[in-house]
């Protein structure tokens, strides 16, 4: 397993923060980001847009904060479940993880595909960072799995995988079950990765 700068470890949970940030990932999954204002995100939530002032100092700041917690989430997982040392078991843990969490959360997949270009730099880079981290994760386990070839190859399938599980938003509205849907994307990535040569 690779080893990454610790990250400060989040606050207690503040019920309303999470409210506001699960309002705003369905609000800008649907609109845009440019296409909702603090108005809107304030009535989704039963406040005025400046009551929610009191919680967020703005747009971006739910918008930075909602896209730093998929990614801590991410890889506080990713490097939990890449430690079991059968890399076979790390790989399904992994694959499951991912899986659940784009199945769970498709309006901050979108979110995060579509928007990370209007965080704030400061907060942009360590999304950046933490994405990295969660990436090595996997590339270590596949390369524990099996030789692999050059981690610029593995790496990429990688990220082809993330397209793949990522696509839910979209794939998971055909009509399977959410199990079904699960084991598929489960099957198909998984023989995506082992068949990188």
């Amino acid at each position: 397993m690779t080893s990454h700068p610790a990250e400060a470890p989040p606050g207690p949970p503040n019920p309303r923060r999470a409210e506001i940030l699960g309002a705003a990932a369905e609000l800008f999954a649907r609109r845009g980001y440019h296409g909702a204002s603090i108005g809107d995100l304030g009535r989704a939530v039963g406040l005025t847009g400046p009551a929610l002032y009191r919680h967020f100092s703005g747009k971006e700041a739910v918008l930075a904060e909602m896209l730093l917690d998929i990614s801590e989430r991410l890889l506080a997982e990713g490097l939990r479940r890449a430690a079991d040392p059968d890399p076979g078991r790390a790989l399904d843990a992994l694959l499951s993880w991912h899986i659940a969490f784009a199945l769970d959360n498709p309006a901050l997949i979108t979110v995060q595909e579509r928007e990370l270009d209007n965080v704030p730099e400061p907060q942009r880079h360590r999304i950046r960072r933490l994405q990295r981290a969660y990436v090595e994760e996997w590339v270590a386990v596949l390369r524990r799995l099996s030789p692999r070839p050059p981690d610029e190859r593995t790496r990429a399938a990688v990220h082809a995988c993330f397209g793949l599980l990522n696509s839910t938003p979209r794939s998971a509205v055909q009509g399977l079950d959410r199990a079904a849907m699960a084991g598929l994307l489960h099957g198909m990535a998984r023989a995506a990765l082992e068949g990188v040569r």
